[in-house]
């Protein structure tokens, strides 16, 4: 089963969260209407900024708990190496 790791953004080099999904078409619109988690509706952390697509959902829940580990400096920088100026990716159903 494919597995997404993602971060989302509450703006450029603001507050960030890391989560992994098997569907990121489903997950994303949950975070924006507040039912994604506590912490991403209580800091409004629901622009995707980042998110890698792996083949097996064991190996995007591995890549979870390493990032998590992360400093903060090498989430940013990962973020930027694909997305510069912190755009919002998700582009709806269908993406």
């Amino acid at each position: 089963m494919t597995g997404y790791v993602y971060m989302t953004a509450s703006q450029k080099r603001g507050t960030i969260y890391i989560g992994v999904t098997s569907d990121l078409g489903r997950r994303i619109p949950e975070h924006k209407s507040g039912e994604g988690s506590r912490f991403t509706g209580k800091y409004r952390v629901t622009r995707l900024v980042w998110y890698e697509e792996h083949f097996d959902i064991r190996d995007a829940i591995q890549r979870e708990k390493s990032l998590k580990r992360w400093r903060r400096d090498w989430k940013i920088a990962l973020i930027e190496s694909m997305n510069p100026h912190w755009e919002e990716l998700f582009r709806g159903t269908g993406w």
